[in-house]
C-alpha cells in the first residue's frame, strides 16, 4: 500500500501556503497526486425571520466575503503549485467537514491541522476534527502546530486491541515502512500479559511488511492513557503518532475516548488517526 492521492484541507480564515507546502512535501515523498479542498458555509447566526430582507442581505454579504476569500486562497494555491499538473483545486460553499469527507472519496489520506484562532470551534468555517475522523472513511493526518517538516524517522503506534487501532496500523503503513524505528506502545489497563502478547503480534505483523518495529508496554498506575502516549512519544522522539480514533455517534453528537481527545488537543506531534 502507498498513498497515491492526498487531500489537504485548507481553512478559509488562514493562509493556504504553509499547510499546502507541508502537504506538497508529503505528496512528493509518495509520488502522489494532491487535491486541495476549502469550504465554508455562509449562514445566519441569528435569523429573526427566514424571509427578512435584512437577514437576506447579511447572508448575501457573508457569501460574498467567503467567495472573495476562496478566490484569494486559489491564487495562493496556484502560486505555490506552479505548473504541477498532479495538483488540483476544489472549493465549495458548504459545511467544511461534510465537504472534506465527501471529496475524501478521491484520496488515500487527508491532511489538516490546527485552525486559525478566530475560527476555532466554528464548524461553519473549519472542520470538526472528531466528526471528520468518524465520517471520512480515510485516515486523517493532523499536522503538528507550526507545521514542522515531516521527517517520519521515528513513529509510535498507540495500540489498543480494537478495530480502530487495527485500521490505523494499516492506514499508516506507508509512513511506518519509511520510518527507521517504530514503537508499538500499549498501556496495560488490565492483564499485562494479554496486552504484551497483543503488542507482540502487531510487531510481528509490521515486520512482515518491512517495518522496523518493537514494542513497549506500560502497566497503568493512575496515569491517563492519553498522557502516557504523549509522554512516551516525547521520550522516543516520535515524529508521528498513529492511533485509532475511538468513538461513536448519537444524534449527531460525537463522543470520544479520553485518549483520542488528548491526541486531538496535543499539537506537539504529527498525528494520524483512523476509525
Amino acid at each position: 500500500m502507498t498513498y497515491t492521492t492526498i487531500l489537504v484541507q485548507l481553512d478559509i480564515d488562514a493562509p493556504a501556503t504553509p499547510r499546502l507546502i507541508f502537504a506538497q512535501e508529503i505528496a512528493r515523498k509518495f509520488e502522489a497526486d494532491l487535491i486541495a479542498v476549502t469550504a465554508a458555509e455562509p449562514s445566519m447566526l441569528v435569523s429573526p425571520s427566514g424571509s427578512s430582507p435584512a437577514a437576506a442581505e447579511v447572508l448575501r454579504q457573508r457569501t460574498l466575503e467567503m467567495e472573495d476569500r476562496i478566490k484569494k486562497l486559489k491564487e495562493e494555491f496556484l502560486a505555490v503549485i506552479g505548473n504541477n499538473e498532479r495538483a488540483s483545486w476544489r472549493a465549495e460553499l458548504d459545511d467544511p467537514t461534510r465537504t472534506v469527507a465527501l471529496h475524501a472519496r478521491a484520496a488515500d489520506l487527508i491532511i489538516t491541522g490546527a485552525p486559525a484562532a478566530a475560527a476555532a470551534g466554528d464548524f461553519q468555517r473549519t472542520i470538526d476534527p472528531g466528526a471528520l475522523i468518524l465520517s471520512a472513511g480515510r485516515p486523517v493526518l493532523f499536522a503538528a502546530d507550526g507545521l514542522p517538516t515531516f521527517k517520519g524517522e521515528r513513529a509510535m503506534v498507540a495500540w489498543k486491541d480494537c478495530r480502530e487501532s487495527r485500521r490505523a496500523v494499516a492506514d499508516a503503513m506507508p509512513f511506518l515502512r519509511n520510518a527507521k524505528d517504530v514503537v508499538v506502545f500499549s498501556v496495560a489497563e488490565e492483564r499485562p500479559r494479554v496486552a504484551q502478547e497483543g503488542a507482540a503480534d502487531v510487531v510481528r505483523f509490521l515486520m512482515r511488511h518491512g517495518v522496523k518495529a518493537r514494542s513497549q508496554l506500560l502497566e497503568r498506575e493512575g496515569i491517563a492513557v492519553g498522557d502516557a502516549i504523549v509522554t512516551v512519544a516525547d521520550e522516543i522522539g516520535a515524529d508521528l503518532i498513529a492511533a485509532g480514533g475511538y468513538g461513536h455517534s448519537r444524534f449527531r453528537e460525537w463522543a470520544f475516548g479520553g485518549a483520542t481527545r488528548s491526541l486531538l488537543r496535543c499539537g506537539s506531534f504529527h498525528r494520524l488517526l483512523s476509525n
